[in-house]
C-alpha cells in the first residue's frame, strides 16, 4: 500500500497501475503458496496448526504495536521526475509482494481460519483469492490516487503518527480475533 501510495505521489496513478499488476500477482502467489502450505499442516498435523495460529495471531498484534508506536515521518522526494520502464514497475510490485515477510506472515495467520478440511481447497481457495485481490486492487488504487492529496495531509503534524496508531489497532484487533475466535 505505502508503495502505491509513495508511486501515486511520485509519478502518477496510471503509471502506478503496472506495479499494481506486479503486486497482485505476487499477492496471489503468496496466498496460494501459504493456503496450501496451511492446508497440508492442517491435514496432517492439527496440532502444528493450533500452534501456528496462535503464532500467527500473536505475530500480527507485534505487527500492531509497532505501527502504534512508529514516528510520523513522510519519506517521499517528488521534486525530482522519475522516468521507470513498465517492467521495472511490474517488477517492483512483484518482488515487493514475495519478498515481504509481513505479507507471508499475514496471509499464512489469516487465512486459515477461512480453510475447512471437510471440503475442496480449490473452490475455497478460488473465493479467497477473489476476495483479497480485489479487496487488495482497490485499496492499492485508493492508496495511489489519493497520494497526491495525501501529501499535503500527510505533510501536517502528527497524522502520519494517527494513521499507524489507527493501522496499528487494526492490525493487533485481527491478532486477537485470530487467536481467541
Amino acid at each position: 500500500m505505502t508503495l502505491a501510495m509513495t508511486l501515486g505521489m511520485s509519478i502518477g496513478v496510471r503509471r502506478t497501475l503496472w506495479m499494481m499488476i506486479g503486486e497482485l500477482l505476487g499477492v496471489a502467489s503468496v496466498a496460494i503458496a501459504a493456503v496450501l502450505g496451511v492446508a497440508s499442516v492442517m491435514l496432517n498435523y492439527p496440532d502444528a496448526f493450533a500452534i501456528l495460529k496462535w503464532v500467527g495471531g500473536a505475530y500480527l498484534i507485534y505487527i500492531g504495536v509497532n505501527m502504534w508506536r512508529a514516528k510520523g515521518k513522510m519519506s517521499v522526494d517528488t521534486s525530482k521526475p522519475n522516468d521507470v520502464s513498465r517492467k521495472s514497475l511490474f517488477t517492483q510490485g512483484f518482488v515487493t509482494a514475495i519478498a515481504n515477510p509481513k505479507g507471508w506472515a499475514f496471509m499464512i495467520s489469516l487465512l486459515p481460519p477461512f480453510i475447512s478440511v471437510e471440503h475442496a481447497v480449490a473452490p475455497q481457495l478460488l473465493v479467497l483469492l477473489g476476495v483479497i485481490m480485489t479487496t487488495e486492487f482497490l485499496s492499492m488504487l485508493a492508496y495511489a490516487t489519493g497520494g497526491k492529496s495525501l501529501r499535503l495531509f500527510l505533510a501536517r503534524g502528527d497524522n502520519i503518527k494517527w494513521m499507524n496508531r489507527i493501522a496499528g489497532s487494526l492490525m493487533g484487533l485481527v491478532g486477537i480475533w485470530l487467536i481467541f475466535g
